[in-house]
């Protein structure tokens, strides 16, 4: 296998520092869980988070961290791991779906990119394409930017704008996804920290929803392919109440590392397609076959 060589980014980053200090405390005061199987996962954004914050569990138990947190693996779901890679793949897709002909590369911008086939509505602020391109654009940019107006109902994005159990008078103007948090963004690419997970030999599930232009499967299958490994379990359908409910992969050369696709969900699975994910999820973490 050639060897993936990537800048390593600071995994000692306060998230994933904060998230070992909470548990272990956590742990220490609960210690009929200290046994129990730790498993973390996210999506979207959280495919930059996840694997450095994995990563730092299994670095930590190395180092004899007391109580050990006993991580059994750990879920990504449309995550955003490599922006080049994503950005990229938006054509492949695009023309892959027959959204687009092949003579012309600028025609998506009526869609509804969290799922395809969903109607265009506006996204509660700010919007993903915005948040994509933070890093190139000024706060001031973005701003005027956003003048977009609301989702209304009937949107699939309308559910964005609600907030459960806030206060009125606790906090400013509500959003739910928020472009004016300061933080430092220096984590461009989390594929090394999938292939450090891999080589200690932590399970992964790594599924993508087959209608999401906002992290396409296309980008997720590209790096994954990257990582060089070894397929022992071809390509195949995976049923939920004997229909297709998606296709899944088992590349086991260092870990199980499953990739799997669910029909028809968009950005995120949860959100289109909640019996499928549990009923995928069920099974990973029961250690069933998809």
């Amino acid at each position: 296998m050639q060897e993936l060589r990537l800048p390593l980014c600071r995994v000692t980053a306060r998230k994933s520092t904060k998230a070992v200090e909470f548990l272990s405390k956590w742990l220490n005061d609960h210690e009929e869980f200290k046994s129990n199987s730790v498993c973390i996962g996210g999506d979207s954004y959280a495919g930059i988070l996840i694997p450095g914050v994995a990563l730092r569990f299994a670095n930590e138990n190395e180092q004899g961290m007391k109580p050990a947190i006993n991580l059994m693996g750990y879920l990504v779901g449309n995550g955003v791991t490599n922006a080049t890679i994503e950005h990229n793949s938006k054509i492949k897709f695009a023309h892959g779906m027959a959204l687009i002909p092949d003579e012309l590369h600028e025609c998506i911008s009526g869609l509804q990119q969290a799922q395809i086939l969903s109607p265009h509505c506006a996204y509660a602020s700010p919007r993903p394409t915005m948040m994509a391109r933070r890093t190139s654009r000024s706060l001031e940019e973005l701003l005027e930017l956003e003048t977009e107006p609301l989702p209304t109902l009937g949107c699939p994005t309308f559910a964005y704008l609600l907030a459960l159990h806030v206060r009125k008078g606790t906090i400013g103007t509500w959003e739910s996804c928020s472009s004016r948090l300061h933080y430092t963004y220096d984590i461009p690419s989390s594929i090394e920290f999938h292939l450090q997970l891999a080589r200690k030999g932590n399970r992964s599930l790594i599924y993508s929803g087959d209608h999401d232009m906002i992290v396409l499967y296309v980008g997720t299958l590209e790096w994954i392919r990257s990582l060089n490994f070894r397929i022992v379990e071809e390509w195949r359908h995976w049923l939920l109440n004997n229909q297709v409910a998606g296709t899944y992969s088992d590349p086991r050369y260092f870990n199980l590392m499953t990739f799997a696709t669910v029909k028809g969900a968009g950005h995120t699975v949860p959100e289109y397609k909640p019996p499928e994910c549990f009923a995928m999820f069920r099974r990973w973490i029961t250690g069933e076959p998809l």
